[in-house]
């Protein structure tokens, strides 16, 4: 096992070689820059074998145009993990501030981790599905993890809550910005991202589809920016699959077919409406889930006016969502506080809020408070 100094060294190698890369620089041009008295002084500092004076990460950080924490700070991802982002209307610019929020999150969880002598998991499970699989294969995996892990007839109940005790994958609610979902691999860490922002059943649907997008990340990796309309035919087949394997983990094939067949005269729009509601995603995916399983006639499809869909049903029984992050998260911040590995302003800072906001956001997700206020 690897001393933290040792682990430092290797770290900061590799982010500066991440750093002269995107600069567009040499190891020649970036040694020259330092000073060294030939390149193979900095493959060593790149390959953790060497250390750099206060001097030397001065002129580092001159050369590459890169702040302190970029090199230092073991709260951020730097150059490592693949981020794929269900995104709306949101600049670029706004994307790429949006990943570095995340990935500072995601960064302290495993830090705190390390801190804490916890094991590190990768994602041991995987689906053998390619983009040449069909619709129905993508079901029938769905189902069978409805079967495995017990999701019952209404699976988005359960599904965050599996997802993380099955797979490990740290599961994250945040507020705010144009993105309403996001997956992001780590060879140690899975995590998706949920805005909480987003309707119950919105919310429901992006965890499943990026949770496909985790199991099938080998044979498949999606595109860093995954709009509703994708660009190209492998994109687009990748985005349908996902759907269709969320809609069938969402909506059981069986179960769905038991409440079909008793739907009798009613209107279909209220139809889909209640039936939403008991599933708890959107109207609007339900419609797609049976039009993928062709119950649908083409003469009732196009009758369907998408503006008498509810979002999810919700409409008499809204409920609040979900607290920041996680109970997970805040599980392992909590006992990183508690028994010293991070200070409450840090942890606040992190987690960006002040000390009173973390304070709350502890209670809120049912762990003790271990600092003053």
């Amino acid at each position: 096992m690897q001393s933290n100094e040792t682990q430092f060294q290797s770290e900061l190698g590799r982010r500066i070689s991440y750093a002269r890369e995107a600069a567009k620089m040499s190891q020649e041009q970036l040694a020259k820059a330092l000073r060294f008295k030939d390149r193979q002084t900095l493959s060593m500092v790149e390959n953790g074998q060497r250390k750099l004076s206060a001097d030397e990460l001065l002129a580092l950080m001159r050369a590459t145009g890169r702040d302190l924490e970029f090199f230092t700070d073991n709260c951020r991802l730097v150059g490592e993990g693949a981020f794929s982002f269900r995104a709306g209307e949101i600049a670029p610019a706004g994307l790429n501030d949006f990943e570095e929020r995340a990935g500072r999150w995601i960064a302290t969880y495993r830090r705190l981790g390390y801190a804490l002598g916890q094991p590190r998991k990768s994602l041991g499970y995987r689906l053998t599905l390619t983009a040449r699989s069909s619709y129905e294969e993508a079901w029938a995996v769905a189902e069978g993890l409805v079967k495995e892990w017990q999701l019952g007839d209404v699976p988005a109940a359960r599904l965050a809550g599996m997802t993380e005790e099955h797979l490990d994958v740290l599961v994250l609610y945040f507020a705010g910005v144009g993105v309403s979902g996001a997956a992001c691999r780590l060879a140690d860490l899975d995590t998706i991202l949920i805005n909480r922002g987003e309707c119950a059943g919105r919310r429901n649907f992006d965890l499943a589809h990026e949770l496909f997008h985790l199991l099938t990340w080998d044979t498949m990796p999606p595109a860093r920016d995954d709009h509703d309309a994708p660009r190209g035919y492998s994109a687009k087949r990748i985005e349908q699959l996902a759907d269709n394997f969320a809609g069938a983990l969402l909506m059981p094939e069986q179960e769905l077919r038991r409440r079909w067949d008793k739907r009798g005269s009613a209107d279909l729009h209220d139809w889909l409406n209640r039936t939403a509601t008991v599933f708890n995603v959107t109207a609007s995916a339900l419609k797609w889930r049976l039009k993928y399983l062709t119950w649908l006639t083409e003469v009732e499809l196009s009758s369907i006016n998408d503006k008498r869909l509810v979002a999810n049903g919700e409409a008499k029984r809204k409920a609040p969502p979900p607290p920041l992050f996680s109970r997970k998260f805040f599980e392992r911040l909590y006992r990183a506080l508690d028994e010293g590995c991070i200070s409450a302003r840090r942890a606040a800072q992190l987690v960006e809020t002040d000390i009173a906001g973390l304070a709350a956001l502890l209670k809120e997700h049912g762990c003790k408070v271990p600092f003053d206020l």
